[in-house]
């Protein structure tokens, strides 16, 4: 007959446990001071590994003890990959039988994917919601394909607003059943923007090295802008949306979510290109992919030359405001770096009016939504009318007193893309092509400069890139960004553009997290 352990025995072996976590934390403390794995760029990283003063292991276990430290708090991690130390002791291997050169910038390099990017493991892919909680997905979404075969260690999974933000119109930015509120890092009290918020709040806070998040209208460049990290919004099909929760695939795209532009140039060079899951988008968009990739654009001299147009009503230096000072600054380092500033453009209203996107959105989201959901391999929805319902019978979880599902309720009685939808369509190609593209073309821009995320409604309904870069703080200590955006294809000028900035500014700093 069994019998219990004696409670000294019991306690004994608590005490050991705690006592091997703890050693753990410190040495992990101890490697972080040696090496400033806070805040440390991938270049960084990678010369650790080659000077063999840093293994893929170790670093994989810096970010898992932040995550433990400071998710509670902040809640921008839904759940961590249980393979993730497996995956780096793969990677530590392959870097001692590869030789120099052969490996990608992010071979061993933790990512965070934000929660609606499918991966075909031991993760859960549910936007959030439990209403996909052991859904089982076909296969990898096509990014996370890439990441792998470059040997990125898949760390784990970024909160967002819950299914991209598109349930409800009065859902709280950064909130999702799955793991809660997002909280701003900078300032804890303070939005910290979606949908891709917690791949923002993530990476601003070394919860990992670099991030991925998704934009169908702002869920990049908002976050970034407001957690302080460089988004790239790509052009849209340059990165795949297959295997990716959808809205709409007419304006959805992928992109990195970093503390540096340059990483978030060696993310963008590994997850472009065609994927026959997505085979017209990227199909297309692939012959705007650099020969050589995206790094040889990272000059400190980018912004000499570059033409760069301001909507002037959008920056008010009339203000004492902090955030008009810091602006006022930056346009006169933008000049002494050599760019013309083209001010006084059309109002912004002129460029971009009611474009009837949420006409067209609604309709789409049905349809793309369902078709998702039919091809998982297992799921315990397989319809928009099935989440909808799951809601209502988990009204509590999900907040639907509070929040509401108004977006999915006008989806699911949309009825396929009628002549309102066609339209639209119609609508939103005419004011990209006779707004933004017009406005470019006429004044001879490389991009259009806004503060914080104002220009992406222009950049959303014609697929057009945009890169955000810390630009300041305010009197709050909420951070804010400057988004240059520009046509189809022109993220290497972007690029160009937005590292010469960053070089000439730099005022990215760690996070605060005060309330």
């Amino acid at each position: 007959m069994a019998t219990e352990p004696p409670l000294a025995f019991l306690q004994s072996r608590v005490l050991l446990v705690l006592l091997a976590i703890a050693s753990l934390v410190l040495q992990t403390v101890a490697l972080a001071q040696a090496l400033s794995l806070e805040e440390a760029s991938t270049h960084d990283l990678q010369l650790a590994f080659r000077q063999n003063n840093l293994t893929s292991r170790q670093l994989t276990n810096f970010y898992l003890n932040r995550i433990r430290m400071l998710n509670p708090l902040l809640r921008g991690v839904i759940e961590v990959n249980p393979d993730a130390l497996s995956q780096a002791d793969r990677a530590d291997r392959e870097r001692k039988a590869k030789p120099y050169g052969s490996l990608s910038a992010l071979h061993g390099i933790p990512i965070l994917l934000k929660d609606n990017i499918a991966t075909k493991d031991k993760m859960n892919t549910t936007a959030g919601s439990f209403a996909l909680l052991g859904s089982v997905v076909p296969r990898d979404a096509g990014v996370v394909a890439r990441l792998r075969r470059a040997g990125a260690v898949l760390l784990g999974k970024a909160s967002l607003s819950e299914w991209a933000h598109y349930r409800s119109s009065g859902a709280a930015s950064g909130w999702c059943a799955r793991s809660g509120q997002g909280k701003n890092p900078y300032n804890l009290s303070e939005d910290p923007c979606g949908s891709s918020s917690g791949s923002a709040i993530s990476v601003a806070a070394n919860m990992g090295a670099v991030s991925l998040g998704t934009e169908t209208d702002g869920s990049i460049l908002c976050p970034s802008s407001s957690n302080s990290v460089v988004g790239i919004k790509p052009t849209l099909g340059l990165t795949s949306r297959g295997g990716v929760v959808p809205i709409t695939p007419r304006q959805d795209t992928v992109g990195p979510m970093c503390r540096t532009v340059a990483d978030a140039v060696d993310v963008l060079d590994v997850i472009v290109g065609f994927d026959p899951y997505d085979a017209k988008a990227t199909r297309e968009a692939s012959k705007y992919i650099p020969r050589g990739g995206y790094k040889q654009f990272l000059k400190a001299d980018g912004l000499k030359g570059k033409r760069l147009g301001i909507f002037k009503p959008f920056f008010d230096f009339s203000s004492v405001s902090p955030v008009a000072k810091a602006l006022e600054s930056h346009f006169n380092i933008l000049r002494k770096q050599g760019a013309v500033l083209v001010m006084g453009l059309a109002n912004f209203s002129e460029v971009y009016s009611d474009s009837s996107e949420g006409v067209a959105m609604s309709a789409e989201f049905k349809l793309a939504l369902n078709a998702y959901l039919r091809d998982l391999a297992v799921s315990p929805v397989r319809s928009l009318a099935d989440v909808i319902a799951f809601n209502n019978r988990h009204k509590h979880v999900e907040k639907i007193d509070e929040y509401g599902q108004d977006y999915f309720l006008a989806s699911q009685a949309t009825n396929g893309i009628d002549k309102t939808v066609k339209s639209a369509w119609r609508n939103m190609t005419r004011l990209s092509r006779d707004g933004f593209e017009k406005l470019m073309k006429q004044n001879k821009l490389d991009a259009l400069v806004t503060p914080d995320s104002m220009v992406t409604p222009v950049l959303a309904i014609g697929g057009f890139p945009g890169i955000s870069v810390p630009a300041g703080y305010d009197e709050h200590g909420v951070p804010f960004g400057i988004c240059f955006g520009g046509l189809r294809g022109s993220e290497p000028t972007l690029i160009e553009i937005a590292y010469g900035f960053e070089q000439a500014t730099k005022v990215r700093k760690p996070p605060s997290f005060k309330w």
